[in-house]
């Protein structure tokens, strides 16, 4: 845990660490001085369950795989001893999953899919409150996909997992990767929704090229990914890689052409 030296502080700027202190960790910091315990006891409380329960909803799953025992244990652990880089509630979630992937020490009854579980579910609130803007004069909503340079949805992901993260459940968990990844497309629409879609590998592969492509048309970026799969007959991945934008389209995962 991340320790300050508050000697040449004044007394309430000491006090108001140990008060912090002791709320983080109790088991391990004394209550300060000139407070009751029993109104600590209480605030200790209200602090904790309060970290816990914001957790808890964003990371459903998770905590329903998760043992009482182990979830509090690791909550506890949290709250002690990570050092958020930002005091937005909304962000608590993500400094938590940051806590899972780099301070965490695994445990051995750990499910091998817990870090891409997280990030799977942490996902739905990120893209939930992402302040993005879109210059809708720079694209044409009806533009030819094929013809044209598609545009991606800066409220739109493409994400790809060792293990199906979307099906993960407590009566499905998995012990192995299985043979192909798992790729998933999640995107917020006009009302604040968040959609996952599951896709194959030649839509996950469209994704990434649009979203790293400034230049290439639709019918292009189909032509490359016939080439890379040595496909015999192009023409059938371009009509077939139509159908996809199109569709892509009508979920505003693509926005259109730009102009």
């Amino acid at each position: 845990m991340t320790t300050y030296n508050t000697a040449d502080h004044p007394g309430f700027v000491q006090q108001q660490y140990a008060f912090a202190a002791h709320i983080r960790n109790p088991e391990r910091n004394p209550c300060p001085e000139a407070i009751e315990e029993r109104r600590m006891k209480i605030y200790c409380e209200l602090f904790y369950n309060n970290i816990e329960d914001f957790i808890a909803s964003t990371y459903p799953v998770l905590r329903q795989i998760t043992s009482d025992e182990r979830w509090h244990a690791m909550i506890r652990d949290y709250f002690a001893n990570h050092l958020s880089h930002t005091p937005l509630f909304p962000e608590m979630p993500r400094e938590f999953l940051k806590y899972l992937e780099h301070e965490r020490r695994p445990h051995a009854d750990d499910p091998p899919f817990l870090l891409e579980l997280a990030h799977y579910e942490w996902v739905e609130l990120a893209l939930s409150i992402l302040d993005e803007k879109v210059d809708e004069t720079k694209i044409d909503s009806y533009g030819d996909l094929l013809d044209g340079i598609p545009v991606m949805s800066p409220l739109a992901w493409s994400l790809s997992y060792r293990f199906p993260v979307h099906k993960i459940s407590p009566v499905f968990q998995p012990k192995d990767t299985g043979e192909t990844p798992t790729h998933l497309v999640v995107y917020r629409d006009a009302d604040f929704d968040v959609h996952f879609i599951d896709i194959n590998p030649v839509t996950a592969r469209l994704m990434r090229l649009i979203s790293d492509n400034t230049n290439q048309t639709g019918r292009a970026l189909l032509q490359q990914i016939a080439t890379e799969l040595n496909h015999p007959e192009p023409n059938i991945v371009v009509h077939g890689g139509t159908e996809i934008l199109n569709n892509l389209r009508k979920r505003r995962v693509i926005l259109g052409t730009c102009f």
